[in-house]
């Protein structure tokens, strides 16, 4: 039996998780409803972009939708008093939502660089019907990665010092060795490789975009500031809960519990913050990719006014036949 019986655990992440948490449901939840929305309107007018921020919001919103019951877990100190399929379902979300997010913004930053520096090139790359292929693919590849978490038994209960036993839900010091494994795989094909193509895509595109003659200036920067902003985003949100999943499956690759590791227990608390911090991706997407831009700030104006009656039934055809093109605002550049 694995033992997170330590000082740390009761301590910092007690206080800071159920802050970071409810602030990303407040934020997050209804965001991404509007997310929705609008990729939706895009998906509809032939926009293969659409397809993609779609399934990033449905993503960010399913996981946003079970950080109620880690709020309960932090705050009862580790000790879930759900039934053990909801923790299972809760970690399943969770990590969907880590690897099938870097999945879908890697597909936006290619869809944007095809777009930018091939504009009438791989134009069968950037159709509704291979966009629609591609999400599938991924919704369906990362469920399968994933679908090991819905077998093992991931709700031990454990004791500290003679205290009321408590029941933990999926993350415990130290990983067990199928963990260490689907990790290692996980961090290489979900997290390395997509960060390497958004870094070459970004690049790429901030060079067009700098050297383009039909561009206006107060334009291209408004433009390196959002691929700028993308690119830090990503990094931010992903890289220090890979680091410190990295350090923690070398660390605990053959740690015994009578070991008292003292760095491999705060390397674990440490890690456990860099989970929370993650959660802050699911409120920056719809952010960057939605609402930044004058056209995506414009179609959600209009849903909402759509929603509440303000427009006439005249007027509601015309609301919903506006399509966004592209998130980033590059329309100066075709």
């Amino acid at each position: 039996m694995n033992s997170t019986c330590t000082e740390e655990q009761h301590d910092v992440d007690h206080y800071l998780f159920p802050i970071i948490y409810i602030f990303v449901i407040i934020i997050s939840v209804p965001a991404n409803i509007g997310s929705l929305c609008v990729s939706f309107l895009q998906a509809k007018k032939e926009n293969e972009l659409g397809i993609y921020l779609f399934s990033l919001s449905l993503s960010d919103l399913l996981y946003s939708l079970t950080l109620p019951l880690w709020v309960d877990y932090t705050l009862n100190k580790d000790n879930w008093t759900f039934s053990a399929a909801l923790c299972k379902g809760s970690a399943f979300f969770m990590y969907l939502n880590f690897y099938s997010s870097t999945g879908f913004l890697t597909c936006i930053a290619i869809d944007r660089y095809l777009a930018v520096v091939y504009p009438l090139k791989f134009l069968l790359l950037r159709t509704r019907k291979f966009a629609f292929m591609v999400s599938l693919f991924i919704w369906i590849m990362e469920s399968i990665f994933n679908s090991v978490i819905l077998w093992e038994d991931e709700t031990p209960t454990e004791y500290c010092n003679g205290q009321t036993p408590f029941t933990l839900c999926y993350d415990r010091y130290p990983l067990e060795k199928w963990q260490i494994k689907l990790n290692l795989f996980r961090m290489c094909t979900g997290y390395a490789l997509p960060l390497v193509i958004i870094l070459i895509c970004n690049q790429k595109v901030y060079k067009a975009v700098r050297h383009n003659q039909a561009t206006e200036y107060p334009e291209k920067i408004r433009i390196i500031k959002l691929l700028i902003s993308i690119t830090l985003t990503f990094v931010l949100c992903f890289t220090p809960f890979h680091v410190m999943l990295l350090i923690r499956c070398i660390l605990e690759h053959n740690v015994n519990l009578s070991d008292q590791n003292k760095s491999g227990k705060q390397t674990y608390a440490i890690y456990r913050i860099t989970v929370a911090l993650t959660s802050l991706n699911c409120v920056a997407d719809p952010i960057l990719y939605c609402f930044v831009t004058e056209t995506g700030r414009s179609d959600m104006w209009n849903i909402l006014k759509f929603c509440t009656g303000r427009h006439h039934k005249s007027q509601r055809k015309r609301t919903l036949s506006m399509s966004t093109r592209d998130t980033i605002e590059l329309d100066a550049l075709e």
